[in-house]
């Protein structure tokens, strides 16, 4: 028999728990079907509610749900790389607890994985019931990061993601701290066929991710995957140094010809303004890389494990 983990962040999902348990068994007849066995890993990324107590009610009731608690919330990327690392299966696939990563999708995607795909990864066509500026902002990272990164990204990509052994082992041999997941899927490589489907709203409870986590999350993209951010900086840097350097030759002809008047002050100001304004800019940008540097050097584990069951 071939066994399938099942790995599931979670983060404060008490209530979603066991409806996630109940909605993914229905694919019981599906997976005595194809000979699988099937272990179910929570991770738990440090919850304040109950969300661990709920998990280990349905381990008493079936063995095969597992449990990995955080001792503090390391975020999801962290739960997901702990899941591939303590996942046994042939075949892993990840999913949100909050079911808008429909488990009904399973015997879709094995049947892409036995025509010889290495993964069979999901895409939403339509972000229906998110805000629309959250829903602007997204599609125009994913544009951005098509045009500034060699790897790709699909648009609307989930987490939701069915992967080979081979495929996991590949990721998991990626270790930085700061973890871009959906860059590295693609980094990585290997055969994927996309499934696309309608936006699915949570089931129950309140989405962790605000504008500004989403936002932080994607500078997090860009700078894992990209380098042109820095080109950018330079560019602008050599940009201004000409311009700087054509100011300084009309200065001196037009105070050669008509004599330096007083006058001039205000466009003074708004150009050293401006030249401050970019000079800033782009020791952001070279600071954000300083810093995902200074993280990665620390070499600081991705999670720590509080209890595992």
């Amino acid at each position: 028999m071939s066994l399938l983990s099942v790995i599931v962040p979670c983060f404060n999902e008490e209530e979603s728990v066991a409806d996630f348990y109940f909605e993914l068994m229905k694919n019981e007849p599906f997976f005595q079907e194809k000979n699988l066995e099937v272990e179910i890993l929570y991770i738990d990324d440090g919850s304040k509610d109950r969300t661990a107590q709920e998990v280990k009610k349905l381990r008493t009731a079936d063995e095969r749900v597992h449990l990995i608690s955080f001792s503090r919330n390391f975020g999801k990327e962290a739960g997901m790389y702990a899941g591939l690392e303590k996942a046994r299966g042939d075949y892993v696939v990840l999913m949100d607890v909050d079911l808008q990563d429909p488990p009904s999708l399973l015997p879709e995607m094995f049947s892409y994985m036995e025509q010889g795909y290495d993964s069979v990864a999901t895409r939403r066509v339509s972000r229906k019931g998110e805000p629309p500026i959250r829903s602007m902002f997204a599609r125009m990272f994913y544009r951005l990061m098509k045009h500034i990164s060699r790897t790709e990204i699909m648009d609307g990509a989930r987490d939701y993601r069915l992967m080979t052994r081979q495929m996991v082992n590949a990721i998991l041999q990626m270790q930085e701290y700061n973890r871009f997941t959906k860059g590295i899927y693609g980094w990585v490589g290997f055969n994927t066929k996309w499934i696309e489907y309608e936006n699915v709203e949570r089931a129950k409870g309140e989405t962790k991710w605000n504008f500004w986590k989403l936002l932080l999350y994607s500078l997090e993209g860009i700078t894992a995957f990209s380098t042109v951010p820095l080109s950018i900086a330079s560019f602008m840097g050599v940009l201004f140094c000409l311009l700087a350097f054509i100011l300084i030759i009309f200065i001196i002809v037009r105070t050669s010809i008509f004599g330096d008047p007083v006058s001039g002050w205000p466009s003074l100001v708004c150009i050293i303004s401006l030249i401050s304004g970019v000079q800033l800019f782009c020791m952001g940008i070279i600071g954000q890389y300083l810093a995902k540097t200074y993280m990665e050097v620390k070499k600081r584990p991705i999670y720590i494990v509080k209890e595992e069951l």
